[in-house]
């Protein structure tokens, strides 16, 4: 879904669309968020420095993204 489209999908009265929208938007958010904890720890930021930009625990962050890079992740 382009973002064009997507903008448009989340302005929609159709609640198939703008749930479709919804589900685009959190597969956007963890794309980006592992795109940036990833640069973070190559930045050397602590688990603790993440938690608090994400507003999240270190426990939360860590079990999340730790662990080597392929941790928690699945292939989009």
């Amino acid at each position: 879904m382009t973002l064009p489209d997507l903008a448009a999908s989340v302005a929609s009265d159709d609640p198939a669309v703008g749930l479709r929208a919804v589900a685009s938007l959190r597969r956007l958010a963890e794309r980006l968020e592992t795109l940036h904890v990833d640069r973070a720890r190559d930045l050397g930021w602590s688990w603790a420095q993440i938690a608090a930009a994400l507003g999240v625990t270190k426990q939360a962050v860590h079990q999340k993204h730790g662990g080597g890079r392929a941790a928690g992740r699945t292939e989009r």
